[in-house]
């Protein structure tokens, strides 16, 4: 199956809709998440996206808020720009830190960490691009502890990630937070997936 790009109106199920299959869905999709989840040092966790994530999302958003179809404008808008496009990941990653104090001395001091995001594929990396709909670290230096952001492959990228074989590792090099790790050939294989 092709796969999509945006989610539309009409791929939103109504509350009575959600309702009947909301149980069975949220199983499906941590399921599906768990090839897709990649922890990169002490505090950071990745969660790539996709459509079926996004749609999940979205059909949340909405269950939660109640907002009705009215809401569904607002939250395609929000979730859509985080669907692989065809030659990119798309990631959310969440710097996850219980202790408040902790959580605000390590986040002072991570400025522009959105931006350190990369992806090795043997011996190319892919830089991130962070997602530009708003600064997601404060003038003073200060990190947002959620972070969304874009990695761009070429074509031979595209390939030789799907390939398997060649070592692919998913990093920072923030000079406070660097940090890497290995995909497991299952997370590999699962993201290869979110390519056209």
């Amino acid at each position: 199956m092709a796969n999509r790009h945006a989610v539309t109106a009409s791929d939103i199920l109504s509350r009575d809709e959600w309702g009947k299959i909301r149980v069975e869905e949220r199983r499906r999709i941590s399921a599906l998440k768990r090839n897709r989840r990649m922890e990169v040092g002490p505090y950071i966790t990745f969660y790539f996206e996709n459509f079926a994530t996004m749609r999940h999302q979205i059909q949340e958003m909405c269950w939660i808020e109640k907002g009705g179809a009215e809401q569904i404008p607002d939250e395609l808008a929000a979730y859509n720009p985080l669907i692989p496009q065809g030659q990119e990941l798309v990631a959310t990653f969440m710097i996850e830190i219980d202790d408040p104090d902790r959580r605000k001395r390590i986040l002072d001091g991570l400025g522009g960490v959105e931006g350190t995001a990369f992806i090795r594929v043997g011996d190319e990396t892919i830089m991130a691009k962070p997602e530009e709909d708003q600064d997601r670290t404060t003038a003073t230096g200060k990190a947002s502890s959620v972070q969304f952001v874009h990695f761009l492959f070429s074509v031979a990228q595209v390939e030789k990630f799907r390939a398997g074989g060649a070592s692919v590792v998913l990093g920072l090099n923030h000079q406070n937070y660097g940090h890497m790790a290995v995909l497991p050939e299952a997370v590999r294989a699962e993201l290869a997936r979110d390519f056209d």
